[in-house]
Parts: structure tokens; sequence; C-alpha cells
């Protein structure tokens, strides 16, 4: 994957979500998150790796979220 790949799965991607109080408190439990707030999530570069790595197996970007602890992606 190039790098414009690894800023898609997690650094500075604009959503239409905004996290409440309660997700945000949910996600940075999470020790694949390196920060969280109302607009966005920034991802550990260990997460990453892992991601490009599940991906290149060929699994769906859903399911590696889900596997790590994202139980409510929504795309």
């Amino acid at each position: 994957m190039t790098n414009r790949q690894l800023v898609e799965i997690g650094e500075n991607i604009m959503s239409k979500k905004t996290f409440t109080e309660k997700e945000i408190k949910q996600l940075s439990n999470n020790p694949f998150v390196k920060a969280v707030s109302a607009k966005g999530i920034t991802y550990t570069d260990e997460f990453k790796r892992l991601f490009i790595a599940e991906k290149e197996k060929g699994k769906f970007s859903r399911q590696i979220f889900e596997e790590v602890g994202f139980d409510a992606f929504d795309a």
C-alpha cells in the first residue's frame, strides 16, 4: 500500500460522524487509538501496519476494524 492509502485508513479522514463524549472515552481505551476528538480518530502506527497486512490477506476493512475492537464502525 502507498502512503496515501495509509492516510486513508486512519489519519485526518473527514467524516460526517461526530463522536459523543461517551464514544470518545470508549475509543480512547482502544490500544490502537493514538488520539481521538469529536471530529476524528488518529490510529497508531502499529494499527496501520496491522491493517495493511490484513488487507493484503484479503480481509474487508470492516472485519479488520471489528476484530480489533471497533464494533460500531460506520463507513
